[in-house]
């Protein structure tokens, strides 16, 4: 099989065409088929600044999709005014929805086996009506998925969330047994599934400094995390925990399990960008289809400057490839 990986523009104001137009001019076009969700106005204005020329075949239907080439399905109408590092426009942040609601659609349909995403900026997307936190969330909604997980991956470095784009100050009560048994289950699940691992062991953090302190410095890990992988160690999941976060990557002990699940955001993101050089994927489990994307933002400030690194972008398109070819392994 030659999977068929879609790819979403981003926001074009971004560094997200030229990522996507640096990788495909490395990328071996034998195992996959790229099918870039874009204008052609914006891949071409992109590829003079950056000197980068890809063999493109534009298509505006999803049956003249040709192997062993770079497929631009131009499915967009209208006159686009490109401005490289524009903090906030409503435009970029229409075009960017359309493009990932069609990657959705096509994913859904199987006339593409996954999808990346370019970063898109929040705000600008929020400007053009659209009133989401991120993509995992959008992608839920409309996969009509109530189950999912975000999850950052690098090699065999896995964190998981329990909470993801929310205000840290709602973060406490978003925390419960049954939403972290929820999210175990998805995330045990995918890396029996996706990643292929059949006995996964999953490390858990806390929630307060020092995993609470046995109480002193809040009571979550005794009240809630704890009896959660207490019911999860009985239904088989192999969890351990709750970790104090501050001092488990220090002491290297990320190396001992398959993955982490981390209470909120920036709890788990943090250490993972920081031992991820750059390199890191988001991947969206729980969801009938296969996303993933760079762990980077639009970079505004480097944009159209063909300085962008495509190296996390990279990442992710492999991922996705991988993924799509476990999935079909294990169907087969």
């Amino acid at each position: 099989m030659n999977p068929r990986i879609g790819i979403t523009i981003g926001d074009f104001n971004g560094i997200g065409p030229e990522i996507i137009l640096k990788f495909l001019h490395s990328t071996d076009l034998n195992t996959s088929t790229p099918v870039v969700i874009a204008p052609l106005s914006v891949l071409e204005h992109y590829s003079k600044l950056s000197g980068t020329k890809s063999d493109l075949h534009v298509i505006h239907d999803i049956s003249d999709l040709k192997e062993g080439v770079v497929n631009v399905y131009d499915n967009f109408s209208g006159d686009i005014l490109i401005t490289p590092g524009s903090l906030l426009d409503e435009v970029s942040g229409r075009y960017s929805m359309h493009s990932i609601t069609t990657a959705i659609e096509l994913c859904l349909s199987k006339s593409i086996h996954a999808m990346v995403t370019a970063p898109i900026s929040k705000e600008a997307v929020n400007q053009a009506g659209f009133k989401i936190p991120g993509h995992t969330e959008y992608l839920a909604e409309k996969t009509n998925s109530h189950n999912f997980l975000m999850m950052l991956v690098s090699g065999n470095l896995r964190v998981a969330l329990v909470t993801t784009h929310i205000p840290i100050s709602d973060v406490s009560r978003e925390i419960t047994s049954d939403h972290i048994l929820k999210k175990l289950h998805i995330l045990n699940k995918s890396l029996k599934n996706d990643f292929k691992i059949d006995e996964p062991k999953i490390a858990v953090f806390g929630l307060n400094p020092h995993a609470g302190d046995g109480g002193v410095i809040g009571m979550e890990e005794i009240d809630i995390i704890s009896p959660a992988l207490e019911t999860a160690r009985f239904e088989g999941i192999k969890a351990s925990g709750p970790f104090p976060p501050d001092g488990f990557f220090g002491r290297k002990l990320h190396l001992e399990y398959d993955a982490i699940l981390a209470m909120y955001h920036d709890q788990g993101l943090a250490p993972f960008k920081l031992l991820s050089f750059g390199k890191g994927v988001n991947f969206t489990a729980g969801l009938p289809i296969i996303r993933t994307s760079p762990d980077h933002g639009t970079a505004y400030n480097i944009a159209g400057q063909g300085i962008a690194d495509p190296s996390s972008f990279s990442e992710a398109y492999n991922l996705a490839l991988e993924l799509t070819n476990n999935k079909h392994e294990g169907s087969a």
